[in-house]
């Protein structure tokens, strides 16, 4: 370990030393304010490590319809991947994740919408779109934001109505008939006492995979979808004391479920078979693949400022539906009867996930001092209650799918907390910040299966009652070294309540993994030079995960099965940076190290089902030891740069931008395989365009594309009856035109 500390700690100060190119610059760097404490403060004086992507850099990378996956390698440290499409997302910070498939999964990295949570996989899919800014706080956040926090936080806000009229409509069409408009208007409904903004989305896509399956041959028959989301806000002021804002959102998806590909794999590597394409796919249940996806939601966040002390309220409901049935086997026939493929196909699986009923009610109240002197704090209370019904279902392919399988699952997850946060100023240039929370965490959850799959025996009712309470802490400390360079250290803790695993479609058991807490700790060196020109966060961090939740998924079945780890360590730096190398340069760049590595001697798991090739020792039972493994989809190194040059031109700007993200090889599950290990990828975008004012009406004509060298990788598997993968976006490339009043 301590080689490890040393090789991470030697990487990272080369990596900020590195900064020192940065050479004349002509531009100063506008201040980035962020919210990551629950209160305005410039990113340099926050004593987290914090990542923002503000509005015009999101408009750019949301170029060509594409969803919250965009995310993956965008920001150190920060992966993403679903084996649902475009939705239900699996978030990764500094390695920690869960790539539990099932719509019960809890996650380590908590996802924050315009200030309330939303925990349920299928609400962290809602679009991106008319949004202020995007904050990632790497490392737990157990004090100020609670509960499941143990990764991080993702916290988008959305931009708020004002008395300023201001509006935007962006329309593009690309590749495979693809069409994206995203549009917002909004002011005064009531000089100074009334705002609103409508924001709406508008994707879809036509279907451009073929189905080649003997028998079941179709052209473009999947892969497409539209997508229809809008937001609704009023802002209410009545006076400089209060304010109070109500926020409405939708969103309704129709598209295809993920393809999965059988066989895709050369036996032995991870290389792609000689004819595989993308464009094309042999599925006996093509014409049955589809996605649902139904969520609406609102919020009330209400101020009110006493002088001395701010008390703020925030109230949310969230809904979601889904139903998304798809070929997991990804190929046609079976053996057993003599028609199969492409390759050896032991069984068809085809399989419906849906949630017919979701509601989850949030409610916070806190109180913030305003100022007061050395000393100003936060305290609140929390409260959290979900309700979720799941259905899974399982189709007879041969008979051409028919119903053959049911089972369902039903949760109610009940929490509340009571936090406080307190910020000393010790000196002119030492703060100290102290946070403290107390969590309680009860699910009352009961699965059954009514139809078994091939005729075999029901279940009796199933359940599980878990409970916890923990208490989480931080204490951190800023120093200001310079007026433009601060450095601080924190120490964190956090904690994941117990999980449920109950797919018991093809399983007789239910399993409870118990809470895991981490310990992490954290230094680093924020700060601005050359005289605003450039800024820059470097952090360093080791953590200690006892107790980690981990899902051994598929293996031999498509099941999944909760564990724990005695302990996972991780250790690692991050680096963000962007310069304003001249009046028509602007540069980014960021850079993360994780080293991850699961200490269990005694943990196993069953191994794949499909023929993978494991390199991991196998104990007695013919398991997998997964001791000594990195976590899957974390991988060690990502690093990502964007380049924007602009100048002007006929009274206007003509303008290129380019973005490019790296990240290396990652395992797709628990053990290690040949198979089963996805490779390095290095995806680009470019963006050119012209921009001119008209009138005082700001225009935008430009040609984008994504993935523009066609990067083709898997991005996950299917590992219990074949070789099956799915893979990343094919390049998309078209041409946009934005107007803003």
């Amino acid at each position: 370990m301590k080689r490890r500390l040393s090789t991470a700690v030697a990487l990272g100060l080369a990596t900020l030393l590195s900064s020192e190119v940065f050479a004349q610059a002509a531009d100063i760097l506008e201040e980035v304010v962020v919210t990551a404490q629950r209160r305005e403060q410039r990113l340099e004086d926050v004593p987290i490590s914090v990542a923002t992507l503000s509005s015009q850099k999101l408009d750019i990378l949301t170029s060509s319809a594409v969803d919250i996956r965009f995310l993956n390698a965008r920001v150190p440290s920060v992966s993403v991947e679903s084996s649902f499409g475009r939705t239900f997302p699996r978030f990764y910070i500094r390695g920690l994740g869960n790539t539990d498939f099932d719509l019960n999964a809890s996650q380590p990295v908590s996802l924050v919408y315009d200030d309330v949570v939303l925990e349920n996989p299928i609400t962290k899919g809602f679009p991106v779109f008319d949004l202020e800014r995007i904050e990632v706080l790497r490392g737990p956040q157990g004090s100020l934001f609670g509960r499941n926090t143990p990764a991080g936080i993702i916290k988008f806000d959305s931009k708020k109505p004002t008395q300023e009229f201001d509006a935007y409509g962006s329309l593009s069409y690309g590749r495979f008939d693809t069409l994206d408009f995203e549009g917002a208007v909004g002011g005064a409904l009531i000089d100074g006492v009334l705002s609103a903004r409508l924001s709406l989305m508008y994707q879809e896509r036509d279907d451009f995979v073929d189905n080649i399956a003997p028998g079941f041959e179709a052209e473009d028959q999947l892969e497409g979808f539209e997508e229809f989301a809008g937001r609704l806000q009023f802002l209410l002021t009545p006076n400089e004391k209060f304010s109070g804002l109500l926020n409405l959102h939708w969103r309704d998806l129709d598209g295809t479920a993920r393809l999965f590909r059988a066989n895709s794999f050369v036996p032995g590597t991870n290389q792609f078979v000689r004819d595989f394409t993308r464009y094309s796919v042999s599925h006996d249940a093509g014409g049955r693949n589809f996605q649902d996806v139904e969520a609406e939601g609102a919020s009330l966040k209400m101020s009110y400022d006493f002088g001395s002390h701010t008390l703020t309220s925030i109230t949310g409901y969230e809904s979601a539906e889904i139903l998304t049935q798809g070929d997991i086997d990804g190929g046609f026939g079976a053996s057993f009867i003599g028609f199969f493929g492409p390759g050896f196909i032991p069984f068809p699986a085809e399989t419906a996930d849906g949630i017919p009923d979701h509601d989850q009610v949030t409610q916070e109240f806190r109180l913030q001092s305003n100022e007061l002197g050395r000393l100003d704090y936060q305290i609140g209370f929390f409260y959290f209650d979900e309700d979720l019904t799941i259905d899974s279902i399982n189709f007879d392919t041969l008979a051409g799918g028919a119903m053959n399988g049911f089972a369902q699952q039903r949760q109610n997850n009940e929490s509340w907390a009571v936090f406080a946060s307190f910020d000393y100023e010790v000196s002119d240039r030492f703060d100290l910040i102290a946070g403290l929370r107390y969590t309680d965490d009860e699910k009352d959850f009961e699965a059954q299966r009514t139809l078994t799959p091939f005729g075999g025996a029901n279940t009796p009712l199933l359940t599980a009652n878990p409970e916890d309470s923990f208490v989480s802490w931080d204490i951190s400390g800023t120093y200001a070294a310079t007026d433009d360079v601060n450095v601080y250290g924190r120490i964190a803790t956090g904690f994941r309540a117990p999980s449920i695993q109950g797919r018991v479609l093809f399983g007789d058991t239910i399993s409870v993994a118990e809470s895991e807490e981490i310990v992490s700790f954290e230094a680093g060196v924020k700060g601005r030079g050359l005289d605003g020109k450039a800024r820059f966060n470097f952090a360093v961090f080791y953590y200690d995960l006892e107790n980690q939740q981990l899902t051994a998924v598929g293996g031999d079945a498509n099941f999944n099965q909760l564990i724990n780890a005695d302990t996972t360590n991780g250790i690692g730096f991050e680096f963000d940076a962007e310069y304003a190398a001249t009046e028509n340069l602007y540069l980014t760049v960021g850079m993360s190290y994780n080293d991850t590595e699961i200490d269990d001697p005694g943990l196993s798991i069953a191994p794949c089902g499909g023929g993978c090739t494991v390199t991991d020792p196998l104990d007695a039972n013919g398991f997998a030891i997964i001791d000594g493994n990195s976590l899957p989809h974390a991988p060690e190194l990502i690093f990502n740069f964007t380049a924007r040059y602009g100048w002007e031109i006929f009274g206007g700007e003509a303008f290129v931008y380019t973005d490019w993200a790296y990240r290396d090889e990652v395992q797709f599950f628990l053990y290690e395989s040949a198979e089963f290990t996805g490779d390095d990828y290095f995806e680009g975008g470019v963006r050119a365009g012209y921009g001119w004012d008209s009138d005082g009406h700001d225009y935008e004509i430009a040609i984008f594309g994504r993935n523009i060298t066609d990067e083709r990788i898997a991005t996950g598997g299917v590992d219990f009856n074949n070789l099956t993968a799915f893979i990343n976006e094919p390049r998309m490339w078209g041409l946009e035109f934005t107007a803003r009043y």
